[in-house]
């Protein structure tokens, strides 16, 4: 998969930053309005899936390395994993429990000023977990994407 024409390659650069945060916003809002972690990851996922489009396969692959995006994917699932043991941890007796506000938990070091309706903490741990999933969804979506797209491109000769 070779890359397109100027037109498009100047078109996906303009529009990526948008789409990144747009994504990027649906994951941070996803506690308050419909979208969350995989909503999001998908949104910015087909961002970069754009980039790879309009650039090529072969410009994609010598930018972003497979192990960077493994180490990225699993960072994503460990930060879901630890946020869920932290609850059992810092909370009460069971996984995903708001740590941050619970009185044994991080409640001790905030001296009780993450409490109250008009704080941004409300939402407790989701958001924290929203980004944990949606970097999992990012990553892996692109990267299955950018495999094949690579492994056509390798299949046909192209350089």
């Amino acid at each position: 998969m070779s890359g397109m024409s100027r037109i498009v390659k100047t078109m996906a650069s303009v529009t990526f930053p948008l789409a990144l945060i747009y994504g990027l916003y649906i994951i941070a809002h996803g506690h308050l309005t419909p979208g969350g972690g995989f909503q999001g990851g998908a949104v910015v996922a087909s961002a970069c899936i754009m980039i790879l489009v309009a650039y090529g396969s072969v410009w994609t692959m010598g930018k972003i390395k497979e192990k960077r995006l493994s180490a990225f994917e699993s960072l994503g699932a460990l930060g879901f994993i630890c946020l869920a043991f932290f609850g059992l941890i810092f909370g009460a007796n069971y996984f995903f429990n708001n740590f941050l506000v619970h009185p044994e938990g991080l409640d001790i070091i905030f001296n009780g000023t993450a409490k109250g309706l008009s704080n941004i903490n409300t939402a407790g741990v989701i958001p924290l977990m929203n980004f944990a999933v949606g970097l999992k969804v990012i990553v892996g979506l692109f990267a299955i994407v950018l495999v094949m797209a690579y492994a056509t491109t390798k299949l046909k000769g192209e350089k």
